[in-house]
C-alpha cells in the first residue's frame, strides 16, 4: 500500500477498507465482489475530486513523496545501455548528481540527473540530492562532452537545492553553479529538462537551461522552498502554506508564465502510484521534444535557448 500523505486521510481509510475486503474470503451470503466494486467507484470519485483541486502546499507534499520516481528510476526505465561517467577531474565524485551516456530507443544521448535516494542509506549516499561543487563541475564536463560528440542532453531535476555546507562554499559552490549554467546556455545540441519532483533554487537551475523544459503535473519549481520563503518573509516556517500559495511554483502556474513548455500528466494520485505509466508519459514527451528540434542547426538551438530565457519576466511596454 502506498504511504498516504497528510491530506489523504479519507482516501487512506477507504483504501484500507478495500484491501481488507479483497482479502476477505466471503461467506454468510455477503457479495464481496459487489461491495468491492462499489467502494472502488467511491474511491475513484474521491481521488478525482481531491487531485483535481490540489492546493500549492498539497502539491509540495506530492512532489516530495518518498516513493515518487527519482532520477535512477528514470535512467533504468527509459535508457538502454546506460554507462555512468564519474568525477569532475578536479576534486572528486559527487553521487548527488548522476551522469552518463545511454540510448533512448535508437538515439544516443547524454543524461544528467539529481538523485535524492529512497531510504536512509541511499539518501545519505546521494546527499539527499544536494550536489556540492564537484557535482556541478562534473555536470559541466559532461555537457561539454555532449557538445563535442553531438549528443542531445537530457536532464532530470529533483532537488531541494545545492548543498549549503561550509565545505561546499569553500570549494566554490556559487562559481560552480554559474559555470554550469553558462555551459548549458552555450550548447549547440538539443537540451531537454524534465522537472520530476522538486526543482529548488540554483541547485536546480544549474542543470535546467533547456530548449524544452518539461514538468510533471504535480512537480514544483521555485527559487526557494516554501519553508525558506516563510522564514524570510514572516520569520517563521509556520507560514509555509501562505508562501506556497504566493510563490506560483506549480507546473500550471509556470506554464502560464512561459517558464516551462510542457506539462506531463501524472497517474491519478501522483506519479508514485503508477511509476511505469509515469515513465511512459515522460518518454513520450522527451521524444516529442527531440522531434521538434531534429531539423535545427546548432546555432539555431543556441539562439533559441538564449532568447527563451531572456524573454522570461519581460513586461510589455
Amino acid at each position: 500500500m502506498v504511504m498516504p500523505l497528510e491530506f489523504e486521510k479519507n482516501i487512506a481509510e477507504l483504501e484500507s477498507k478495500l484491501n481488507g475486503l479483497r482479502h476477505f474470503s466471503g461467506g454468510d451470503g455477503i457479495n464481496i465482489a459487489k461491495e468491492v466494486g462499489r467502494l472502488e467507484k467511491k474511491l475513484d470519485r474521491l481521488m478525482h475530486a481531491k487531485y483535481e483541486k490540489l492546493s500549492p502546499w498539497e502539491k509540495v507534499q506530492v512532489a516530495r513523496h518518498p516513493e515518487r520516481p527519482h532520477c535512477l528510476d528514470f535512467l533504468k526505465g527509459l535508457f538502454d545501455h546506460f554507462e555512468e561517467l564519474a568525477g569532475d577531474r578536479t576534486f572528486g565524485e559527487d553521487k548527488a548528481l548522476i551522469g552518463g551516456i545511454g540510448r533512448l530507443d535508437d538515439q544516443a544521448v547524454m543524461v544528467l540527473g539529481l538523485e535524492k535516494g529512497h531510504d536512509t542509506e541511499s539518501r545519505l549516499k546521494h546527499n539527499f540530492g544536494m550536489p556540492k561543487p564537484e557535482g556541478y563541475r562534473k555536470a559541466r564536463r559532461l555537457m561539454h562532452m555532449a557538445d563535442h560528440f553531438d549528443l542531445p542532453l537530457i536532464t532530470f531535476v529533483d532537488t531541494s537545492g545545492a548543498h549549503p555546507g561550509l565545505e561546499a562554499e569553500e570549494r566554490g559552490q556559487a562559481e560552480a553553479i554559474a559555470r554550469s549554467i553558462e555551459a548549458m546556455m552555450n550548447l549547440k545540441v538539443p537540451t531537454i529538462v524534465v522537472v520530476t519532483g522538486e526543482g529548488g533554487s540554483g541547485g536546480a537551475i544549474a542543470i535546467a537551461i533547456g530548449n524544452e523544459v518539461i514538468m510533471l503535473e504535480h512537480a514544483i519549481y521555485s527559487v526557494v522552498s516554501p519553508e525558506g520563503c516563510a522564514s524570510i518573509l514572516w520569520r517563521t516556517a509556520d507560514k509555509k502554506q501562505d508562501a506556497a500559495a504566493a510563490q506560483k511554483f506549480t507546473a500550471q502556474d509556470l506554464e502560464k508564465l512561459k517558464v516551462i513548455d510542457t506539462i506531463v500528466p501524472e497517474p491519478l494520485g501522483g506519479a508514485h502510484r503508477n511509476p511505469s505509466q509515469t515513465l511512459a508519459s515522460v518518454k513520450k514527451a522527451i521524444k516529442t521534444a527531440l522531434e521538434k528540434m531534429a531539423d535545427k542547426s546548432g546555432t539555431e538551438l543556441l539562439n533559441d535557448r538564449r532568447e527563451k530565457f531572456l524573454a522570461m519576466g519581460k513586461i510589455g511596454l
